[in-house]
């Protein structure tokens, strides 16, 4: 006698927000971006720039928060739901996806109110913290591995490094070791970038060819080329090697001469991507021309790092311009069409205002990495103060735009 299958149970729970990780994360991260930004600019405005012993260096724990608070958490998101769509297998949810959230939660919270001390509440956040990237690592890989996909590999290994990266950052810091600290959070950014990059790969060309046919037939279509692939990921390996190991922890002095070559490969290889995949119209589409910005602003930001050995510009400044791209004006974008694709919404119908937030980030990005070039040394200080303000306003935009919608229901009623 045949067996009659019986369709498995509908997945529930406790609400909304917890049905698929973009949500929690998306929302969470946007708020703490906020928040982590007004904390940054009441330090540099009380010029609090020094540190005492047993305390954290406030651009150390800047650049903790944005590299493993917020940009982590936003990869948190994003994989554990275009992991579902890869691999066909369930991801975490309800009280799963709570916990770890709560994690990630926890760190932040010991951070905005332990302040710069290193105690007992920063061993609680050290805790929290690998515990949080560990449970997604697992939750990433075992879909991956059960499926056998072998091209998400290097998605896996960039997840494993940032892992390493964060012990590093952790076990420099309660050691007191300065230089280690500032290098895993240079090579914890570098992971992200590629991260970026690979997922900038896979997925613009075809958003933007689908967002400038905008529903209907795509006709023109964004070309890609393998060759161009391979050297900006051998671009970026040998970026990471120089900048990290040879520069930064060797201290050899020749190796700003190997940072520079392969920053301009890396600028060179995404600017031939841009241009493979620019089409017409993409100007009147706001999640076509805001990814496509954000490419841009990286392949200058490398640009930069190319001219260092010149003198022309400092590693700081060609650091964030690539980082205010790639951070900030990147995961805004797609964080925005994200949300609007998992919820039932259509891509092709942005919400109306969705452009003022793009457009603040943009200029966050400009007076950040780009004005200072030209501004006076003492006029440094207030482009940065004006470029925190605008990434706050984008922030404020995007949770306007979109708390509803990740705190809701999805509009077909299907669970997600």
């Amino acid at each position: 006698m045949q067996q009659i299958q019986l369709p498995s149970k509908r997945p529930t729970s406790p609400h909304p927000v917890l049905n698929l990780g973009f949500r929690v994360f998306f929302l969470s991260a946007a708020v703490f971006a906020m928040l982590t930004m007004a904390a940054w600019a009441y330090l540099l405005s009380k010029n609090s720039m020094s540190f005492g012993a047993h305390q954290l260096l406030p651009a150390f724990w800047h650049g903790h928060e944005l590299v493993f608070g917020y940009s982590l958490a936003v990869i948190a998101g994003f994989l554990l739901t275009a992991v579902k769509t890869w691999t066909n297998q369930p991801m975490p949810f309800g009280w799963r996806l709570l916990a770890i959230w709560l994690c990630w939660a926890l760190a932040r919270v010991v951070y905005l109110f332990n302040g710069l001390a290193i105690n007992g509440w920063l061993r609680v956040a050290c805790a929290a913290d690998i515990a949080f990237w560990l449970s997604v690592t697992v939750a990433v890989v075992k879909p991956i591995w059960m499926t056998k996909q072998k091209r998400q590999i290097g998605i896996v290994a960039k997840l494993l490094l940032l892992l390493l990266a964060q012990v590093w950052f952790y076990i420099a810091v309660f050691h007191e070791v300065w230089q280690g600290v500032q290098l895993s959070l240079w090579a914890a950014l570098y992971v992200i970038i590629g991260i970026v990059l690979t997922m900038a790969r896979r997925v613009m060309p075809m958003f933007i060819q689908n967002g400038i046919a905008a529903g209907g037939k795509v006709v023109l279509k964004a070309k890609n080329s393998d060759v161009l692939d391979k050297i900006s990921l051998i671009g970026l390996f040998g970026f990471m090697l120089s900048d990290v190991l040879l520069a930064g922890v060797w201290n050899l002095t020749w190796a700003n001469w190997l940072v520079g070559a392969f920053a301009a490969i890396i600028a060179i290889a995404n600017a031939l991507r841009l241009k493979n995949w620019y089409l017409p119209g993409l100007w009147q589409r706001p999640m076509v021309w805001s990814l496509w910005i954000s490419l841009l602003g990286m392949v200058i930001g490398f640009a930069l790092f190319a001219v260092l050995p010149l003198g022309l510009v400092g590693h700081s400044l060609a650091m964030h311009t690539v980082a205010l791209a790639g951070i900030g004006m990147m995961t805004l974008s797609m964080m925005a069409r994200v949300a609007l694709g998992h919820t039932g919404r259509s891509v092709h119908q942005p919400l109306n205002g969705i452009s003022l937030a793009f457009g603040a980030m943009v200029a966050a990005w400009a007076f950040r990495a780009i004005l200072p070039l030209a501004l006076p040394n003492d006029a440094y200080l207030i482009s940065v103060g004006i470029a925190q303000g605008l990434w706050i306003l984008a922030f404020v935009g995007f949770i306007v735009l979109y708390a509803k919608i990740l705190w809701s229901p999805r509009t077909d009623g299907l669970f997600g």
